[in-house]
C-alpha cells in the first residue's frame, strides 16, 4: 500500500499515525490528544490546529521534519 499524501488537507489524522508513527509524538509534545482520539479518523491537521490553536504552517513544518525520505 502506497503512503497517504501528506499534503492533503484533509487527511484523516487516524491515516496520518498510521503512516508515520513518530508524528505522533508531536502532536503529545504540545499536549494534543489526538493520538487514539475517537474523532482522529474525522479531523485533519487543520482541524487539530483550530481546535489546539496553533499555527498551522509551522506546526506542518515540525511535522514535515519528521518524516523519512
Amino acid at each position: 500500500m502506497s503512503q497517504p499524501d501528506f499534503d492533503d488537507p484533509d487527511l484523516p489524522l487516524a491515516e496520518l499515525f498510521a503512516a508515520w508513527p513518530d508524528m505522533a509524538g508531536a502532536f503529545m509534545d504540545k499536549r494534543m490528544l489526538c493520538p487514539g482520539c475517537l474523532i482522529a479518523p474525522f479531523h485533519a491537521i487543520t482541524d487539530a490546529c483550530l481546535e489546539y490553536d496553533l499555527d498551522e504552517d509551522a506546526f506542518r513544518d515540525e511535522l514535515q521534519a519528521r518524516i523519512k525520505p
